[in-house]
Protein backbone atom coordinates (compact mmCIF):
# COMPACT_ATOMS: atom_id res chain seq x y z
CA UNK A 1 0.00 0.00 0.00
CA UNK A 2 2.81 2.18 0.76
CA UNK A 3 4.39 1.81 -2.30
CA UNK A 4 1.24 2.62 -4.25
CA UNK A 5 0.97 5.89 -2.46
CA UNK A 6 4.22 6.73 -3.28
CA UNK A 7 3.44 6.12 -6.94
CA UNK A 8 0.34 8.28 -6.81
CA UNK A 9 2.04 11.02 -5.18
CA UNK A 10 5.28 10.81 -7.62
CA UNK A 11 2.90 10.17 -10.97
CA UNK A 12 1.71 13.47 -10.64
CA UNK A 13 4.74 15.33 -9.86
CA UNK A 14 5.19 16.49 -13.18
CA UNK A 15 2.02 18.13 -13.57
CA UNK A 16 2.42 19.85 -10.55
CA UNK A 17 5.23 21.47 -11.96
CA UNK A 18 3.53 22.17 -14.99
CA UNK A 19 0.84 24.12 -13.28
CA UNK A 20 3.56 25.95 -11.34
CA UNK A 21 4.73 27.07 -14.89
CA UNK A 22 1.54 29.08 -14.51
CA UNK A 23 1.35 30.85 -11.11
CA UNK A 24 -1.00 33.21 -12.08
CA UNK A 25 -3.23 30.04 -13.81
CA UNK A 26 -5.52 29.67 -10.97
CA UNK A 27 -7.97 31.68 -9.89
CA UNK A 28 -9.79 31.63 -12.67
CA UNK A 29 -9.24 34.96 -14.46
CA UNK A 30 -12.23 36.42 -17.23
CA UNK A 31 -11.24 35.73 -21.39
CA UNK A 32 -12.28 37.83 -23.43
CA UNK A 33 -15.15 36.64 -25.50
CA UNK A 34 -14.17 34.50 -28.57
CA UNK A 35 -10.45 35.59 -28.33
CA UNK A 36 -8.07 32.13 -28.76
CA UNK A 37 -6.82 31.51 -26.19
CA UNK A 38 -3.37 29.44 -26.36
CA UNK A 39 -3.16 26.25 -24.22
CA UNK A 40 -0.14 24.32 -23.24
CA UNK A 41 -0.48 20.60 -23.09
CA UNK A 42 1.20 17.51 -20.88
CA UNK A 43 0.46 14.17 -22.81
CA UNK A 44 -0.20 11.34 -19.99
CA UNK A 45 0.99 8.42 -21.77
CA UNK A 46 -0.09 5.53 -18.91
CA UNK A 47 -3.34 5.43 -17.57
CA UNK A 48 -1.83 3.74 -14.23
CA UNK A 49 1.83 3.42 -13.82
CA UNK A 50 2.17 -0.20 -15.54
CA UNK A 51 -1.09 -0.47 -15.83
CA UNK A 52 -1.11 -1.59 -19.41
CA UNK A 53 -4.05 -0.15 -21.75
CA UNK A 54 -7.16 -2.27 -21.03
CA UNK A 55 -9.55 -0.67 -18.30
CA UNK A 56 -12.61 -2.80 -18.05
CA UNK A 57 -14.20 -2.26 -21.21
CA UNK A 58 -12.08 0.86 -22.25
CA UNK A 59 -9.02 0.68 -24.05
CA UNK A 60 -6.93 3.46 -23.12
CA UNK A 61 -5.69 5.85 -25.96
CA UNK A 62 -3.73 9.08 -24.12
CA UNK A 63 -4.56 11.80 -22.31
CA UNK A 64 -3.92 15.48 -22.12
CA UNK A 65 -3.15 17.80 -18.66
CA UNK A 66 -4.03 21.50 -19.97
CA UNK A 67 -3.66 25.13 -18.64
CA UNK A 68 -3.93 28.35 -19.87
CA UNK A 69 -1.50 31.13 -18.83
CA UNK A 70 -4.01 33.41 -16.92
CA UNK A 71 -6.81 30.55 -15.76
CA UNK A 72 -9.00 30.88 -18.30
CA UNK A 73 -9.53 27.12 -18.88
CA UNK A 74 -11.09 25.53 -15.90
CA UNK A 75 -14.54 25.24 -14.58
CA UNK A 76 -15.68 22.48 -17.23
CA UNK A 77 -18.92 20.44 -16.81
CA UNK A 78 -19.81 18.93 -20.25
CA UNK A 79 -18.53 18.52 -23.65
CA UNK A 80 -19.74 17.32 -26.90
CA UNK A 81 -17.95 16.44 -29.41
CA UNK A 82 -18.92 17.56 -33.43
CA UNK A 83 -18.91 15.11 -36.55
CA UNK A 84 -15.57 15.75 -37.86
CA UNK A 85 -14.09 14.22 -34.32
CA UNK A 86 -11.96 17.05 -34.01
CA UNK A 87 -13.91 19.93 -33.29
CA UNK A 88 -15.86 20.65 -29.62
CA UNK A 89 -18.00 22.58 -27.73
CA UNK A 90 -18.11 22.38 -23.90
CA UNK A 91 -19.71 24.52 -21.33
CA UNK A 92 -18.45 25.65 -18.04
CA UNK A 93 -20.57 25.83 -15.08
CA UNK A 94 -19.49 29.94 -14.72
CA UNK A 95 -22.01 30.17 -17.74
CA UNK A 96 -19.56 29.86 -20.49
CA UNK A 97 -19.31 28.00 -23.66
CA UNK A 98 -15.94 26.98 -24.94
CA UNK A 99 -14.97 25.81 -28.27
CA UNK A 100 -11.80 24.23 -29.47
CA UNK A 101 -10.25 22.02 -31.75
CA UNK A 102 -8.03 18.58 -30.97
CA UNK A 103 -4.68 18.35 -32.28
CA UNK A 104 -3.07 14.89 -32.67
CA UNK A 105 0.35 13.15 -33.39
CA UNK A 106 1.65 10.80 -35.94
CA UNK A 107 0.21 8.15 -34.41
CA UNK A 108 -3.36 9.83 -33.76
CA UNK A 109 -2.72 10.37 -30.05
CA UNK A 110 -4.31 13.29 -28.35
CA UNK A 111 -1.30 15.82 -28.54
CA UNK A 112 -3.21 19.45 -28.01
CA UNK A 113 -5.67 21.88 -28.02
CA UNK A 114 -6.08 24.77 -30.64
CA UNK A 115 -8.12 27.68 -31.64
CA UNK A 116 -9.52 27.62 -28.38
CA UNK A 117 -12.17 30.42 -27.42
CA UNK A 118 -14.44 31.14 -24.08
CA UNK A 119 -17.80 32.79 -24.97
CA UNK A 120 -20.02 34.50 -21.92
CA UNK A 121 -23.49 32.61 -22.58
CA UNK A 122 -26.25 34.72 -22.94
CA UNK A 123 -29.48 33.65 -20.90
CA UNK A 124 -32.37 35.64 -20.00
CA UNK A 125 -33.94 32.74 -18.78
CA UNK A 126 -33.07 33.28 -15.36
CA UNK A 127 -32.75 36.36 -12.77
CA UNK A 128 -33.44 33.95 -9.53
CA UNK A 129 -30.38 35.40 -7.63
CA UNK A 130 -28.10 38.51 -7.60
CA UNK A 131 -25.19 35.78 -7.79
CA UNK A 132 -23.82 35.03 -11.45
CA UNK A 133 -23.21 31.43 -10.33
CA UNK A 134 -27.14 30.67 -8.86
CA UNK A 135 -28.06 31.79 -12.37
CA UNK A 136 -25.86 30.31 -14.81
CA UNK A 137 -24.37 27.38 -13.35
CA UNK A 138 -24.43 25.29 -16.49
CA UNK A 139 -24.05 21.52 -16.00
CA UNK A 140 -25.24 19.37 -18.73
CA UNK A 141 -25.27 20.33 -22.55
CA UNK A 142 -26.20 17.98 -25.87
CA UNK A 143 -26.66 18.27 -29.46
CA UNK A 144 -29.82 18.16 -30.85
CA UNK A 145 -30.25 18.99 -34.63
CA UNK A 146 -29.98 22.68 -35.50
CA UNK A 147 -30.08 23.39 -31.51
CA UNK A 148 -28.11 22.89 -28.70
CA UNK A 149 -29.44 21.74 -25.30
CA UNK A 150 -28.13 22.86 -22.05
CA UNK A 151 -29.30 21.89 -18.74
CA UNK A 152 -28.88 24.21 -15.43
CA UNK A 153 -28.69 23.44 -11.88
CA UNK A 154 -29.65 25.81 -8.94
CA UNK A 155 -32.37 27.44 -10.77
CA UNK A 156 -32.89 24.16 -12.63
CA UNK A 157 -33.78 24.26 -16.05
CA UNK A 158 -33.43 23.62 -19.49
CA UNK A 159 -32.71 26.25 -22.20
CA UNK A 160 -32.36 25.99 -25.77
CA UNK A 161 -29.57 27.52 -27.88
CA UNK A 162 -29.81 27.97 -31.76
CA UNK A 163 -26.53 26.01 -33.06
CA UNK A 164 -24.88 28.39 -35.56
CA UNK A 165 -24.91 31.10 -33.67
CA UNK A 166 -25.13 29.88 -29.66
CA UNK A 167 -22.49 31.73 -28.67
CA UNK A 168 -23.88 34.82 -29.32
CA UNK A 169 -27.72 34.05 -28.75
CA UNK A 170 -30.10 34.11 -25.98
CA UNK A 171 -32.42 30.77 -25.83
CA UNK A 172 -34.95 30.05 -28.26
CA UNK A 173 -36.98 29.03 -25.31
CA UNK A 174 -36.43 28.15 -21.84
CA UNK A 175 -38.46 24.96 -20.06
CA UNK A 176 -38.37 23.15 -16.77
CA UNK A 177 -38.28 20.06 -15.77
CA UNK A 178 -41.38 17.63 -15.96
CA UNK A 179 -43.52 17.90 -12.71
CA UNK A 180 -43.31 15.29 -10.63
CA UNK A 181 -43.61 14.02 -6.61
CA UNK A 182 -39.47 14.95 -6.25
CA UNK A 183 -37.72 17.42 -5.23
CA UNK A 184 -34.03 18.39 -7.02
CA UNK A 185 -31.71 19.72 -4.91
CA UNK A 186 -30.19 23.40 -5.30
CA UNK A 187 -26.93 22.37 -5.80
CA UNK A 188 -26.98 18.70 -7.25
CA UNK A 189 -29.94 18.56 -8.99
CA UNK A 190 -29.92 18.78 -12.83
CA UNK A 191 -27.12 17.68 -14.20
CA UNK A 192 -26.87 15.43 -17.27
CA UNK A 193 -28.90 15.57 -20.31
CA UNK A 194 -28.83 13.03 -22.98
CA UNK A 195 -30.71 12.59 -26.72
CA UNK A 196 -31.36 9.27 -27.55
CA UNK A 197 -30.77 7.73 -30.86
CA UNK A 198 -34.30 8.16 -33.10
CA UNK A 199 -34.81 4.67 -34.00
CA UNK A 200 -34.59 4.38 -30.13
CA UNK A 201 -37.39 2.98 -27.75
CA UNK A 202 -37.83 6.26 -26.59
CA UNK A 203 -37.70 7.80 -30.13
CA UNK A 204 -35.16 10.59 -29.79
CA UNK A 205 -36.29 11.91 -26.88
CA UNK A 206 -34.15 14.55 -24.08
CA UNK A 207 -33.44 12.64 -21.09
CA UNK A 208 -31.91 14.13 -17.99
CA UNK A 209 -30.36 12.60 -14.75
CA UNK A 210 -30.02 14.66 -11.13
CA UNK A 211 -26.51 14.88 -9.63
CA UNK A 212 -27.48 14.18 -6.16
CA UNK A 213 -31.36 14.66 -5.99
CA UNK A 214 -32.62 11.04 -4.68
CA UNK A 215 -35.90 9.11 -4.81
CA UNK A 216 -36.92 7.88 -1.44
CA UNK A 217 -35.00 4.37 -2.53
CA UNK A 218 -31.92 6.58 -2.59
CA UNK A 219 -31.48 6.36 -6.78
CA UNK A 220 -30.82 9.13 -8.65
CA UNK A 221 -34.04 11.10 -10.39
CA UNK A 222 -34.60 11.31 -13.82
CA UNK A 223 -36.38 12.67 -16.33
CA UNK A 224 -38.11 11.92 -20.21
CA UNK A 225 -38.22 15.03 -21.01
CA UNK A 226 -40.39 14.41 -24.43
CA UNK A 227 -41.24 11.51 -26.38
CA UNK A 228 -43.45 8.32 -26.14
CA UNK A 229 -41.97 7.28 -22.63
CA UNK A 230 -42.39 11.13 -21.20
CA UNK A 231 -42.21 11.15 -17.43
CA UNK A 232 -40.00 10.37 -14.23
CA UNK A 233 -37.88 7.24 -14.00
CA UNK A 234 -34.64 6.30 -11.40
CA UNK A 235 -31.41 5.20 -12.20
CA UNK A 236 -29.93 3.20 -9.41
CA UNK A 237 -27.54 4.54 -7.66
CA UNK A 238 -24.72 2.98 -6.47
CA UNK A 239 -22.94 4.63 -3.41
CA UNK A 240 -20.73 6.55 -2.84
CA UNK A 241 -20.48 7.33 -6.12
CA UNK A 242 -22.51 10.81 -8.43
CA UNK A 243 -23.68 11.57 -11.51
CA UNK A 244 -21.97 14.08 -13.57
CA UNK A 245 -22.54 13.58 -17.65
CA UNK A 246 -23.79 11.08 -20.07
CA UNK A 247 -24.20 10.04 -23.85
CA UNK A 248 -26.47 7.59 -25.82
CA UNK A 249 -24.45 5.39 -27.90
CA UNK A 250 -25.80 4.48 -31.53
CA UNK A 251 -27.45 1.45 -30.46
CA UNK A 252 -29.66 2.95 -27.94
CA UNK A 253 -27.67 2.07 -24.64
CA UNK A 254 -26.73 4.88 -23.02
CA UNK A 255 -23.10 5.63 -20.65
CA UNK A 256 -23.50 7.54 -17.27
CA UNK A 257 -19.75 9.35 -16.21
CA UNK A 258 -19.80 8.97 -12.17
CA UNK A 259 -17.06 10.77 -10.03
CA UNK A 260 -16.44 10.65 -5.95
CA UNK A 261 -14.48 13.51 -4.86
CA UNK A 262 -13.72 14.06 -1.17
CA UNK A 263 -11.87 13.52 2.02
CA UNK A 264 -14.49 10.45 2.85
CA UNK A 265 -14.52 8.17 -0.30
CA UNK A 266 -11.31 9.72 -1.93
CA UNK A 267 -10.98 10.49 -5.78
CA UNK A 268 -13.17 8.24 -8.22
CA UNK A 269 -14.65 8.08 -11.51
CA UNK A 270 -16.52 5.13 -12.98
CA UNK A 271 -18.51 4.70 -16.19
CA UNK A 272 -21.56 2.25 -16.02
CA UNK A 273 -23.66 1.88 -19.53
CA UNK A 274 -27.67 0.85 -19.18
CA UNK A 275 -29.97 -0.29 -21.66
CA UNK A 276 -31.97 2.83 -23.49
CA UNK A 277 -35.18 0.35 -23.64
CA UNK A 278 -35.21 -0.59 -19.49
CA UNK A 279 -36.33 3.36 -19.29
CA UNK A 280 -40.33 3.93 -18.79
CA UNK A 281 -41.85 6.58 -16.43
CA UNK A 282 -41.58 5.03 -12.92
CA UNK A 283 -39.11 2.22 -13.58
CA UNK A 284 -35.66 2.00 -11.44
CA UNK A 285 -33.00 1.26 -14.52
CA UNK A 286 -29.88 -0.53 -13.52
CA UNK A 287 -26.52 -0.67 -15.43
CA UNK A 288 -23.24 -2.42 -15.67
CA UNK A 289 -19.77 -1.25 -15.15
CA UNK A 290 -17.82 -0.64 -18.06
CA UNK A 291 -14.35 0.97 -16.19
CA UNK A 292 -13.62 2.10 -12.60
CA UNK A 293 -10.27 4.25 -11.56
CA UNK A 294 -9.39 5.56 -8.49
CA UNK A 295 -6.60 8.01 -7.35
CA UNK A 296 -3.69 5.43 -8.88
CA UNK A 297 -4.99 6.46 -12.45
CA UNK A 298 -4.39 9.83 -13.91
CA UNK A 299 -7.81 11.16 -13.41
CA UNK A 300 -9.13 14.32 -11.26
CA UNK A 301 -12.69 15.61 -10.82
CA UNK A 302 -14.45 14.46 -14.02
CA UNK A 303 -17.29 15.94 -14.72
CA UNK A 304 -17.56 15.54 -18.73
CA UNK A 305 -18.07 12.75 -20.92
CA UNK A 306 -18.80 12.32 -24.94
CA UNK A 307 -18.39 9.69 -27.61
CA UNK A 308 -17.50 9.71 -30.95
CA UNK A 309 -16.67 7.25 -34.28
CA UNK A 310 -13.25 7.37 -34.78
CA UNK A 311 -12.21 6.43 -38.82
CA UNK A 312 -12.26 2.83 -38.06
CA UNK A 313 -15.16 2.86 -37.10
CA UNK A 314 -15.25 2.47 -33.24
CA UNK A 315 -16.37 3.89 -30.64
CA UNK A 316 -14.31 6.76 -28.83
CA UNK A 317 -14.91 8.21 -25.51
CA UNK A 318 -13.76 11.71 -24.42
CA UNK A 319 -13.59 12.14 -20.87
CA UNK A 320 -12.80 15.85 -19.56
CA UNK A 321 -12.40 16.89 -15.64
CA UNK A 322 -13.55 20.26 -13.82
CA UNK A 323 -10.33 22.09 -12.05
CA UNK A 324 -12.86 24.56 -10.33
CA UNK A 325 -10.01 27.04 -10.92
CA UNK A 326 -8.17 25.47 -8.32
CA UNK A 327 -4.41 24.89 -7.68
CA UNK A 328 -4.92 21.57 -6.48
CA UNK A 329 -6.91 20.46 -9.37
CA UNK A 330 -6.31 19.64 -13.28
CA UNK A 331 -7.70 20.47 -16.84
CA UNK A 332 -7.62 16.50 -17.83
CA UNK A 333 -8.75 15.07 -21.16
CA UNK A 334 -8.74 11.51 -21.22
CA UNK A 335 -9.51 9.42 -24.80
CA UNK A 336 -10.58 6.00 -24.67
CA UNK A 337 -11.73 3.13 -26.83
CA UNK A 338 -14.94 1.12 -26.41
CA UNK A 339 -13.50 -2.94 -26.50
CA UNK A 340 -16.89 -4.25 -27.28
Amino acid sequence: MAVKKRWSLVAFLPFLLFAMAFPVAFGGQPAKDGVAIPVKSVFIPEFKRNGGTRYGQLEYLGGLVMATKNGEMGATSSIRMLPDGKRFISIMDTGHWATGEIERDAEGRLSGIKDYTITAMRDAGSHKSKDHKDNMDAEGMVLDGDHILVSFERDHRIATYPRDTFTTSEPLKVERPLKGNYTLRGNGGLEAILKAPENSTIKGAIVWVAERSYNDDGNFIAGVQSGPQKGIFAIERVAPYDVTDGVFLDDGTFLLLERKFGLKDGIGMRIRRFKGEDIAPGKTVSGTVVMEANFSHQIDNMEGLDAFKAEDGSTHLIVVSDDNHSLIERNLMLEFKLVE
